[in-house]
């Protein structure tokens, strides 16, 4: 390990930890633990590098009936219309997308990936997607034609698909109301692309309120603010701690009201944790030690 994130005890870490997935900022995390910002940063992206690790060995075998995916905008640097001329184009400077796939049962995100808006990225997530669950799933996506390619690339015609396409109109109002103000959902278009989608089943009502779940867990996807991320390897970091914050140690209401009050989180109801995970435990990732499930 790198010897600034040595100088941290286990206990300052999780507090970091702690602060980082409630949607503080990196300088409100200074102000809150006394530890310096470069320490924080790096403690970030060595602990977004082990989540990631420990999420390709524990989200595998996969039983999800039921997948929905989106994409979901932020920005690095700068927003698009403020990026230098000498990088303009490049990934990393301007708008950069975090898609992610939620099984629609038990919560558990099992793939995410930050890129941009393109089929590539589309295949990134599928892929992924795809070499991570054990079967034939219903899946719905919204209408970005990325999908479409992606899907029939990997999947063929062993899934069962619909997409999802969302009528909005204008918001009311005038000047700022109306600006800020989120367009009026009319209607929707719903397209069987492959196989026998339950027809009660074609949403994409979960993977919405998982976008709005990252914009008040990280501070990085919070809109009309400074809190933005200066590099994509950064978001990055910050996306892997969240999505294993959010899926081993943060308990779902609903999954708990349903295991009779027992605390339980998506990777609990996945059948891929059997107790809810620590701060403590998600530290322990940097030397790359998997929880004790018991």
């Amino acid at each position: 390990m790198v010897s600034m994130v040595n100088k941290l005890s286990t206990e300052k870490r999780a507090q970091i930890v702690g602060c980082l997935v409630e949607g503080m900022s990196i300088r409100a995390t200074v102000r809150t633990t006394g530890a310096a910002k470069n320490t924080i940063t790096k403690l970030l992206v060595d602990l977004g590098d082990a989540c990631s690790y420990a999420a390709n060995e524990l989200l595998l075998d996969l039983d999800c009936e039921r997948v929905q995916c989106d994409e979901i905008w932020s920005f690095c640097y700068a927003k698009r219309k403020n990026v230098p001329a000498e990088h303009e184009g490049e990934f990393g400077y301007g708008d950069v997308w975090t898609w992610t796939a939620i099984d629609a049962d038990t919560k558990l995100v099992p793939s995410w990936y930050v890129g941009d808006r393109s089929s590539y990225s589309a295949r990134a997530l599928i892929d992924d997607l795809a070499f991570r669950v054990n079967r034939r799933m219903q899946l719905t996506t919204d209408g970005h034609h990325a999908y479409l390619n992606a899907v029939e690339n990997r999947l063929g015609a062993d899934v069962d698909y619909a997409m999802l396409i969302k009528l909005y109109d204008a918001p009311e109002g005038q000047g700022n109301e109306r600006r800020y103000s989120p367009a009026v959902c009319t209607g929707t278009d719903v397209r069987i692309v492959q196989g026998d989608p339950d027809p009660a089943h074609i949403s994409t009502s979960y993977v919405e309120r998982q976008n709005l779940t990252m914009r008040m867990s990280m501070r990085r996807f919070t809109r009309l603010t400074n809190g933005f991320s200066k590099k994509v390897e950064n978001l990055t970091a910050a996306v892997s701690l969240h999505f294993v914050y959010y899926n081993f140690a943060r308990p779902h209401q609903t999954l708990t009201k349903a295991n009779g009050g027992r605390k339980t989180t998506p990777a609990m109801a996945a059948g891929k944790a059997n107790r809810v995970w620590t701060l403590t435990d998600i530290v322990n990732l940097l030397d790359y030690k998997l929880p004790d499930s018991n």
